[in-house]
């Protein structure tokens, strides 16, 4: 059963599992978060944003069309504040970071660096640990643009572990997930009250984080 963090009259927040896409892929009646937790709700949900198929964590519904346009407002404003956990290849020196790369979609679906045409984009991140050859980061999205995490990590010499997207596929197909997780959205409810969601977590980056922990 998918854990519920949140809800409300008007929104509902979810731990999603890695491994499970928030809207339905591809092929008609594959699996997704959104079709799992559709007939446990006599309203329809609305989509308010999305997280990665292959990340976990918080992730956000509405409840209603009111709700839906609210949430998206404040989303579209850069209102709400989302802090990612993200364990990394390499070892970073300095305490915190800036990436401030613009990022467009390209033919192969990839997101990339395009000074020129590409939309501003800028991360943040803090270093909460040091392994022997990985760094654990806290990291914020100031933009959400697709996979950007993933591609200014990447573009800084620093993917993301288990990302077989932005990285080397023979080293990255060694772990067993991305590791990276959304482990909190803040935000203003549309009855006005200002809550910050967290979500746990799971024991698959537990084990991640464990696995770079004891190498030696």
């Amino acid at each position: 059963m998918i854990p519920i963090l949140y809800q409300d009259d008007d929104i509902v927040a979810i731990n999603k599992p890695e491994g499970l896409a928030t809207i339905p892929e591809g092929a008609e009646g594959r699996e997704s978060l959104l079709s799992s937790l559709q007939p446990t709700f006599p309203e329809k949900l609305f989509v308010v944003h999305r997280l990665d198929k292959e990340a976990s964590g918080v992730v956000l519904f509405a409840k209603n069309a009111a709700a839906h346009r609210y949430l998206n407002d404040q989303f579209s404003n850069r209102q709400v504040s989302k802090c990612y956990l993200a364990l990394v290849h390499g070892i970073i020196g300095e305490s915190e970071g800036r990436v401030d790369k613009p990022l467009r979609q390209f033919g192969s679906g990839r997101m990339g660096i395009d000074p020129e045409s590409g939309k501003a984009s800028v991360t943040t991140f803090e270093v909460m640990e040091r392994f022997t050859s990985h760094t654990l980061l806290r990291v914020y999205l100031l933009t959400g643009r697709r996979h950007q995490i993933r591609v200014h990590l990447y573009s800084i010499g620093h993917p993301i572990v288990g990302d077989l997207r932005y990285g080397d596929r023979t080293m990255q197909s060694r772990f067993l997930r991305l590791m990276l997780h959304a482990a909190a959205i803040s935000l203003r409810l549309p009855s006005g009250e200002e809550v910050t969601i967290e979500a746990s977590v799971p024991e698959s980056f537990q084990k991640g984080i464990e696995a770079v922990r004891g190498v030696r």
